[in-house]
């Protein structure tokens, strides 16, 4: 009997092992499976978006996020850099450039998904210096820039791709005093990058977006370009062919009523055509 009494005994574990193996494997493939699924629930969306676009953009992902519990991871730089990147298989899901000319690069490349998108967003052009500086100028064909900059140099966006570069020398050319300065320009990565060399004194004179001006308190403007004397500038937005389906929902955000609002504030002007 004590034999039958630990065979029934050593069945039963057995049984009972087997029951926690079952279990633990369901469990195991259960949690694969939702770490499967979660990450492309909760994966970030990524963002490449042109440098003059940060503090306005950083402060709409922030407001999404609040109502949403949806996060964008955003990358900023020129849009020249961007663009390249996304030609490069970098896994951007949203490209917003600032200016069409790249983003018909991507486009003619067949990396964006050309339904969506649209013009989202306007800018100007201004000139500017340090905050304690006494230069003053009126813009006009033949204004006397090369005397204003002095030793200096004009610090600048580089004109050979980025956006607010090209806007900039092609608003020289129109006024006449390109020739005069072309070899004295400070060409910087990006427009940040440019309003910086002007906020820590490094160039006596600057041309950024009005918006970049906005928000750095150590840079003053002196004089804004005529709106005729370059290209409009305009801040195109699309999905890329890899988008997830958050970025979608984002880029609905930023149409919306709420980002709109949080972008004029910055001083943009809000486009949004479709193209």
């Amino acid at each position: 009997m004590r034999y039958g009494i630990t065979t029934i005994a050593k069945g039963n574990m057995h049984i009972d092992l087997q029951r926690r193996m079952i279990l633990t494997g369901v469990a195991a493939l259960a949690a694969v499976a939702i770490a499967e699924i979660a990450p492309a629930q909760s994966r970030p969306i990524l963002v490449f978006a042109a440098a003059s676009l940060k503090t306005a953009l950083d402060a709409v992902a922030v407001k999404w996020r609040g109502e949403t519990g949806r996060q964008a991871t955003i990358s900023y730089a020129a849009s020249s850099v961007l663009a390249k990147q996304v030609e490069n298989g970098a896994p951007a899901d949203l490209f917003i450039s600032a200016d069409r000319e790249w983003m018909d690069y991507l486009q003619e490349r067949t990396l964006i998904d050309p339904k969506t998108r649209i013009d989202m967003f306007g800018n100007a052009l201004v000139l500017i210096a340090p905050a304690g500086s006494r230069l003053t100028v009126a813009i006009a064909p033949g204004f006397p820039l090369a005397a204003l900059i002095g030793a200096g140099r004009l610090a600048m966006a580089d004109p050979a791709g980025v956006p607010a570069g090209r806007y900039g020398k092609a608003a020289l050319t129109t006024l006449g005093v390109w020739p005069a300065v072309a070899n004295r320009i400070a060409a910087a990565e990006n427009v940040r990058a440019a309003l910086v060399l002007v906020a820590r004194g490094e160039a006596p004179l600057g041309i950024v977006y009005k918006t970049d001006a906005a928000v750095e308190p150590a840079v003053k403007i002196i004089a804004s370009f005529p709106p005729d004397s370059h290209p409009p500038i305009v801040y195109p937005l699309a999905l890329t062919l890899s988008a997830s389906p958050d970025a979608a929902i984002f880029a609905a955000y930023l149409r919306g009523t709420v980002a709109r609002a949080m972008f004029e504030a910055q001083g943009f002007t809000v486009l949004d055509r479709a193209q």
